[in-house]
């Protein structure tokens, strides 16, 4: 899969073909109005290349469209993220969910990852046949503790609505006390109001779209489209078709349809915690 430019820089990229397009302008007259080549602008409403603050000033006059929010996105797309102070050079999922309002995950046989306590994310890190030095492990870990601090932000947390299979709780990662903390941390979890668990019990079978899982991220902006995550096992693939999109939203909440409520699957999940 090639690399794609940082999510930061797309948005703002969309955003700008969105303002040039509702003023009316086409990629070549815009691009003459402000000094630039036809192919210059194209890599910048794509995200492929940065933009300054001046120009966007300039497109802003030109385009007869002031947005107050548009100068400070134009200064954090030229930001660096924030996991690559932990060596982490990720361009891919971790900038969008920065970004995101709320997540959807589909995870039959694993705990979604930021319901997951360190035993459990050091069990599975280890577990991985590219075996990571001991910095790499740690920051891994770190990166992740980090990322669900969203869910217990006082302003603004990041909803959750998890989907995993019976089987993903009664899989001992690790060993059976990392097992028995990361069911306690599971229970704690779901008490907050941003975060939603289902579980598709055994006896339900597999139901359409549960064979493999999925992410789907979603943003407070109107116009911004959806993003559909999905790992394989050399990589991983970033979707922003809209169809696909609402087909995956589709999808979960079929399988959201299929599995036990919400305290049904706290009482799961108790059940298994006492066995």
């Amino acid at each position: 899969m090639t690399s794609q430019p940082p999510f930061r820089r797309r948005r703002l990229g969309r955003k700008l073909a969105r303002m040039r397009a509702d003023a009316g302008f086409t990629l070549d007259s815009a691009a003459q109005a402000l000094f630039k080549t036809r192919s210059a602008l194209h890599r910048m409403e794509k995200g492929e290349t940065l933009v300054d603050v001046h120009l966007v000033k300039s497109m802003m006059d030109l385009y007869d469209r002031f947005d107050p929010d548009l100068i400070e996105q134009t200064i954090r797309a030229r930001e660096k993220g924030w996991w690559t102070t932990f060596g982490i050079e990720n361009q891919g999922y971790i900038d969008v969910e920065t970004e995101a309002t709320d997540v959807h995950d589909l995870s039959p046989l694993l705990i979604p990852g930021l319901l997951q306590t360190a035993g459990y994310m050091r069990a599975m890190f280890e577990a991985h046949r590219l075996k990571r030095t001991t910095r790499w492990l740690e920051n891994d870990i770190e990166v992740r503790r980090i990322r669900q601090l969203r869910l217990v932000e006082p302003d603004n947390p990041l909803r959750l609505h998890g989907i995993i299979h019976e089987a993903a709780l009664r899989t001992v990662v690790g060993n059976a006390d990392v097992a028995r903390e990361q069911l306690r941390h599971l229970r704690q979890m779901v008490e907050l109001p941003n975060v939603t668990l289902q579980v598709v019990p055994a006896g339900a079978g597999v139901p359409d779209g549960m064979a493999s899982g999925f992410t789907l991220l979603s943003f407070s902006q109107v116009r911004e489209p959806d993003v559909l995550y999905i790992e394989y096992a050399t990589g991983a693939l970033h979707i922003e078709d809209e169809p696909e999109a609402r087909e995956a939203r589709l999808m979960f909440e079929h399988v959201a349809s299929q599995a036990l409520h919400s305290a049904e699957s706290v009482a799961l999940i108790e059940r298994v915690l006492a066995e």
